[in-house]
């Protein structure tokens, strides 16, 4: 399904936000309510007043009541950073499927939240060893729409060592936000890309595009399957096979192990997960299964 990244669809996003996790640390002056006291004038609590406190915020008709000190505590709001990853790999490439579409309108749809939440924002495209942001650090809706019009030329190649490429990136990061990675997952490495970001403190949400024919392929008789990441014909990857109704089954029950091996994995690990398949108009994955999910508000 193309998605159109206009005015309208952005527009339906403005009334949404990222529900990130209270205990992230952050930097000051974002819109997010954390777990520590903080500035803001939201009232949150009260405690004893302690030698060295600041004066100001005794309440003093508590003292007039109990005669004795309580500093009144108010709720903080930290920005937080919040990095997608694209896996550009050519599996997910835009001559297959509307796989590459459907990711890039769900990054540009996350990364609006981020910016509309006065976070800090940062787009990296994963391919080979390594995760590119040509973007530089997007803060504000001016220097994030600059982003999205150069969407267009983002290329889907090859393959993706998803390790390599968080592992190594810059600036990753320590218990300041959201890390979302968007891909097909048809690697070996992204479980060991995902313990990164939770050894890092990140709260960590996972999105697999697949294609409808990825989810129930439609093939039958002999055919070839071609791999898209081979480097030729003649490569091991690709096959020629004789389509039976045995086999779509056992593609069937493999591909239901493979989503309930990711979903189990995360589970685990308190990450989020998200499946879709890119036929889903997107307002359903927004509006609904993200909503269900928790990662939005």
């Amino acid at each position: 399904m193309k998605v159109q990244l206009n005015d309208a669809f952005f527009n339906r996003l403005e009334t949404m936000s990222l529900n990130l996790k209270s205990n992230l640390r952050g930097y000051f002056g974002g819109k997010h309510l954390v777990s520590t006291y903080g500035q803001t004038v939201e009232f949150a609590d009260y405690r004893e007043y302690q030698l060295g406190d600041d004066i100001r915020r005794i309440d003093w008709n508590l003292f007039s009541r109990f005669e004795k000190y309580f500093l009144k505590l108010f709720t903080d709001e930290r920005q937080m950073q919040v990095q997608i990853f694209l896996d550009c790999s050519a599996s997910m490439g835009r001559e297959f499927s509307d796989k590459a579409s459907y990711a890039i309108a769900a990054a540009a749809a996350l990364g609006f939240l981020a910016v509309q939440e006065m976070d800090k924002l940062s787009l990296y495209l994963m391919n080979g060893t390594s995760a590119v942001n040509p973007y530089g650090l997007i803060v504000g809706k001016n220097s994030f729409f600059r982003a999205v019009s150069a969407f267009d030329g983002i290329e889907f190649r090859d393959e993706v060592d998803m390790e390599s490429c968080i592992t190594n990136c810059p600036d990753v990061g320590d218990n300041n936000g959201l890390s979302v990675i968007i891909s097909d997952f048809c690697t070996d490495q992204w479980k060991k890309a995902v313990d990164f970001l939770l050894y890092k403190h990140r709260q960590v949400l996972l999105l697999q595009v697949l294609s409808p024919e990825e989810l129930d392929p439609t093939y039958e008789g002999r055919v070839t399957l071609i791999d898209a990441e081979s480097v030729s014909p003649e490569d091991s990857k690709n096959m020629k096979l004789r389509i039976t109704r045995s086999m779509l089954k056992a593609y069937e029950e493999a591909m239901r192990d493979f989503k309930e091996d990711i979903r189990t994995f995360c589970s685990r690990r308190d990450v989020g997960f998200l499946s879709v398949s890119c036929d889903m108009p997107i307002e359903r994955v927004l509006f609904g299964e993200l909503l269900k999910a928790g990662i939005m508000e």
